[in-house]
């Protein structure tokens, strides 16, 4: 109530507006407050946080495609993650062509199936390639032949395959192909006016270039939308890392051969000395007998010693360790 004026402040101010000594002009209006639109007919579903989880979540997808496909195409592909955007199923479905080339994928455990549209172009240069062709595309698109869903079938078969491990930290997941379908008419896998999430990844095939779309419907993720977060993928990637690989990482640390070499001492000489050097001549280095040698691991001073012998063959006996800080 600080802000009710009293009787006399509203007289006073009357009188002021009449006499002039106030312009109602200049008197500054309230601020207007900014309202944000919003449309019931499609929900927010998914924050700009789900959407840059799952983009993290398909930069690892890509790196494995990257990976993983050049064995079976023996042709260079670059993945590369375009953008994720959160539309009506509708909005997805009403932008595809045909023929089209969409392969529908059980997300098991979860709920409702996610799809992948794969372009034309891409797939048909998959086909050529897997026939031993160079990966062109067609001039001009056509449906695709039964012979050629069953190559594609199973190459998607590969692409769902890979979803397991980028995955792994949110859910675990069991995907498997259940269909392609080639009409779009026939794409209605979902209601018209779910919220879905789609993210664009972009395919490179040696030259040949292509898009590929992820739709993923809410249904799908609802019971695990709290870990699409990146401040839960980061953990969990932390969790992991520490615990799942620390034993294999050190496994291979223990097989790494690294050169360890004892410095005898040092010595400047003329290079022809150098190329006169005979058989028992003795070159004076700077170093005595009983100094103590640097022990180098790799190229890092890492233990003091002192030489001798042990079974007729040179060795040293290692009488310190040199720590960073030194």
């Amino acid at each position: 109530m600080g802000d009710t004026l009293s009787q006399a402040e509203i007289d006073s101010l009357l009188n002021a507006l009449s006499s002039g000594e106030i312009n109602p002009d200049e008197v500054d209006e309230t601020p207007e407050k900014s309202v944000k639109n919003y449309d019931f007919a499609r929900p927010s579903k998914f924050s700009k946080d789900h959407l840059r989880t799952l983009e993290i979540i398909f930069e690892n997808y890509g790196r494995l495609l990257s990976t993983n496909m050049p064995a079976y195409l023996r042709k260079n592909v670059q993945v590369e993650v375009m953008n994720a955007e959160a539309n009506t199923y509708s909005e997805f479905s009403n932008a595809l062509s045909n023929p089209v080339l969409l392969g529908v994928i059980n997300f098991a455990p979860l709920e409702s199936n996610v799809i992948i549209e794969l372009a034309a172009n891409i797939g048909f240069a998959i086909v050529d390639r897997m026939l031993g062709g160079f990966g062109n595309p067609l001039e001009k698109n056509r449906e695709f032949t039964e012979i050629e869903l069953v190559i594609l079938e199973r190459i998607l078969e590969v692409c769902t395959n890979l979803l397991v491990e980028p995955w792994e930290s949110v859910v675990e997941i069991e995907p498997r192909l259940e269909r392609i379908e080639t009409n779009s008419q026939f794409a209605q896998f979902i209601s018209p006016g779910e919220m879905t999430a789609i993210v664009t990844m972009n395919i490179k095939i040696g030259e040949i270039e292509g898009l590929m779309n992820i739709c993923i419907p809410y249904t799908c993720v609802e019971s695990v939308i709290d870990k699409l977060n990146t401040k839960y993928w980061y953990s969990a990637m932390e969790k992991d890392s520490s615990g799942k690989y620390r034993d294999d990482i050190q496994d291979v640390i223990d097989y790494a051969k690294i050169p360890v070499k004892a410095m005898l001492g040092r010595s400047s000489i003329s290079v022809t000395d150098f190329a006169n050097l005979q058989v028992g001549d003795i070159i004076k280095l700077d170093t005595k007998v009983d100094d103590e040698l640097d022990v180098y691991v790799g190229n890092i001073r890492k233990f003091s010693a002192l030489p001798g012998a042990a079974s007729n063959a040179y060795a040293i006996r290692v009488t310190s360790i040199i720590r960073e800080e030194q």
